[in-house]
């Protein structure tokens, strides 16, 4: 497992029972999280001292609880780069801070690949994958279907200085905007994706991850240089483990560019056990220059 241990404003500091016990630059949140199926002893006594607790409802969704009054949005930092973080009706902030160890190693490529690299990051979200290559000197196309997400993203690139650099952001159907830069004969250098579990079609059919991903990976395969340098896949799903996206990566990628490719669970350390909460799986195809 791939650790994200570098953080110095954000932590886990306990987890159990299906909950997570965060601290983000200060506030301390509980939010539910599936994989915490233990059921061990509350460490932390800021479980009773958390700021918000986000609770789920039966019938889907949940809401926050505020034991005292939070500011809107505040910011943490990641190094040079820093987020604006809100807690959001789906209990999510914004941010997953385990991507940090993915914007390491991005930003280590670009830095040594030697020449301008430029990236397409897919589903995008607010743009941690966008700033770390974009902070690590690559051209950055950033899409996502959501307005709201791009704007946030935006917001983040200008609270880190990264306003003037080389991005293009885009709301935008993933797979539509790369079928059409397939068309206009754009290529990139590297693919960061990200897709959720579940979407829903141009029709509103609901379709899975596992069933499109395959053909997903094959087309954005068609927007690639003739010298990529990655293509980062990540993943929440958990019937998608990291064997699985690897063998798809190396299916279609190694035939035509060689390269390698490796995978494995991401996580972030756990401060009242010193143990690794899992939180997804990558799988990285890397060119062989």
């Amino acid at each position: 497992m791939r650790i994200a241990e570098n953080w110095k404003e954000y932590k886990i500091l306990d987890t159990s029972s299906g909950e997570k016990l965060e601290n983000w630059g200060g506030r301390v949140l509980v939010r539910p999280d599936p994989q915490i199926i233990w059921k061990s002893p509350r460490r932390s006594d800021m479980w009773q001292r958390a700021d918000g607790i986000y609770h789920r409802s039966d019938k889907g969704g949940g809401q926050w609880e505020f034991r005292k009054k939070l500011p809107q949005s505040w910011q943490i930092s990641y190094g040079p780069l820093k987020f604006n973080i809100r807690p959001t009706g789906f209990k999510h902030t914004g941010l997953f801070p385990e991507q940090a160890v993915n914007w390491d190693l991005m930003g280590d490529m670009i830095r040594k690949a030697g020449r301008e690299i430029s990236v397409l990051n897919l589903f995008a979200y607010t743009g941690g994958a966008t700033l770390a290559c974009a902070q690590a000197g690559a051209k950055v196309a950033h899409v996502d279907a959501s307005k709201g997400m791009v704007q946030w993203a935006r917001e983040n690139a200008q609270a880190s200085g990264l306003s003037d650099k080389p991005i293009r952001w885009l709301v935008d159907d993933c797979e539509k905007f790369v079928k059409r830069e397939i068309r206009r004969e754009k290529r990139y250098d590297a693919i960061v994706m990200d897709p959720p579990s579940y979407g829903r079609g141009p029709g509103g059919e609901v379709w899975k991850l596992e069933d499109c991903i395959y053909d997903l990976v094959q087309t954005c395969a068609g927007v690639l240089s003739d010298k990529p340098l990655f293509f980062l896949l990540n993943s929440y799903t958990t019937g998608l483990s990291p064997s699985v996206m690897a063998y798809i990566l190396k299916d279609v990628l190694c035939g035509r560019f060689a390269g390698s490719v490796t995978a494995d669970e991401i996580g972030l350390p756990v401060e009242a056990t010193g143990s690794v909460l899992p939180c997804g799986s990558t799988a990285i195809w890397q060119g062989g220059e």
